[in-house]
């Protein structure tokens, strides 16, 4: 998926535990190897060209394509995955492969842990026994510094932005690349629709303040070209924290 993924897990280890974290990192290259627009040969990339139909595709494409579509009718279009004029879930798809690797590692045992893909955390537990987990968000035009901690625990934290490569999600309305924020973060219980929201988030720029404060379960924090920034009224976090 051309990112980097990490596991992160508190609790004591066990034959179980490790025989899941192996299934998870082989998940996620089951999920890279079906999902990949990078592939030429990915069952996503040969749906996208017309070579194969979604029925000749795995069960999991279909089922990916459905919540890419409920993210889009809950999102008001601001999701989607055909903005750059072909297939392409990846919106959706690491948060969903992040959120079933949890799944592997909390089913073996391990209640305490964070699975890490490329940014965008699933957090299990808490970090140690009555101790929440903290995470630092990368300030979007300080580089080296956060413009939020988020604390708490069983949550889900995933931030859409251009700090790392540059103006890469499109307003899905014009084609063209979303700038009207310099990142969003969105704070929810499952990585699944967390991350794929952040995406919509973004490209909606500061009109998403209002579509996150309506949405249950799920909170934001935006910092906005010229560094202002702002978050929803339950927002898990310290804004400026640890700069």
């Amino acid at each position: 998926m051309g990112t980097v993924f990490s596991f992160d897990i508190r609790d004591p280890r066990t034959p179980a535990i490790d025989s899941a974290l192996g299934d998870a990192v082989a998940w996620l290259h089951h999920v890279d190897e079906v999902f990949s627009t990078y592939r030429a040969d990915s069952p996503v990339s040969r749906l996208a060209r017309g070579e194969i139909g979604l029925d000749e595709c795995p069960a999991e494409v279909r089922e990916v394509l459905d919540l890419c579509e409920r993210v889009e009718r809950t999102s008001g279009g601001w999701f989607s995955t055909t903005a750059n004029g072909s297939l392409d879930p990846t919106g959706l798809v690491k948060g969903w492969a992040v959120e079933r690797a949890a799944q592997i590692l909390r089913a073996a045992g391990a209640r305490h842990s964070c699975v890490n893909g490329g940014g965008d955390l699933r957090l299990s537990g808490a970090a140690a026994p009555g101790v929440p987990w903290r995470i630092g968000i990368a300030h979007p035009h300080r580089p080296g510094e956060l413009c939020t901690v988020v604390t708490g625990r069983d949550l889900a934290v995933a931030t859409s932005g251009t700090a790392e490569r540059g103006a890469h999600i499109l307003d899905p309305h014009t084609g063209t690349p979303a700038t009207r924020l310099a990142s969003v973060t969105v704070v929810g219980p499952d990585l699944t629709t967390t991350d794929a929201y952040a995406t919509a988030a973004f490209a909606m720029g500061p009109g998403a303040r209002d579509w996150l404060e309506g949405l249950d379960g799920h909170e934001g924090f935006a910092v906005a070209p010229d560094g202002g920034t702002w978050h929803t009224r339950g927002f898990p976090g310290t804004p400026g924290a640890a700069r």
